[in-house]
């Protein structure tokens, strides 16, 4: 085959290529859409918990609006919402009821209290 019929065949290929549709993306597994957010945000917080020194604890604070609490359990009763108990600024127990989709959490690690013991966030999870 000649030069010139090579580029032939290479141009006539790549014109049958771009007028042929591209095979459309398979859609999201149904797996991935409906992700456990509550394991998700388990897990990430436990891995933060787990990388503190003895002298560390993991601060979590939850705000909405003009109310801040620092939540010290997160319980999921289901797939979809979570419940934060902890003090608020002025040191009320409270407790937010929030669905998994709209919660932000500001975590960071602080240094105890010299002489206190380091607080552990409590992670409950929903019962099977």
């Amino acid at each position: 085959m000649a030069l010139g019929d090579i580029t032939r065949q290479i141009a006539k290929e790549a014109l049958l290529s771009a007028a042929t549709p591209a095979p459309k993306e398979p859609a999201a597994p149904a797996a991935a859409q409906g992700e456990n957010s509550g394991a998700i945000i388990f897990g990430q917080l436990t891995a933060m918990q787990k990388a503190l020194k003895e002298d560390e604890e993991l601060v979590v604070w939850f705000s909405s609006g003009a109310d801040r609490i620092r939540v010290l359990e997160i319980y999921l009763p289901s797939r979809q919402v979570a419940v934060l108990t902890g003090p608020d600024t002025e040191r009320n127990l409270t407790r937010v009821i929030a669905p998994l989709a709209a919660l932000q959490l500001v975590c960071k690690v602080a240094k105890a209290a010299p002489g206190a013991k380091p607080v552990r966030l409590n992670l409950v999870a929903p019962k099977a």
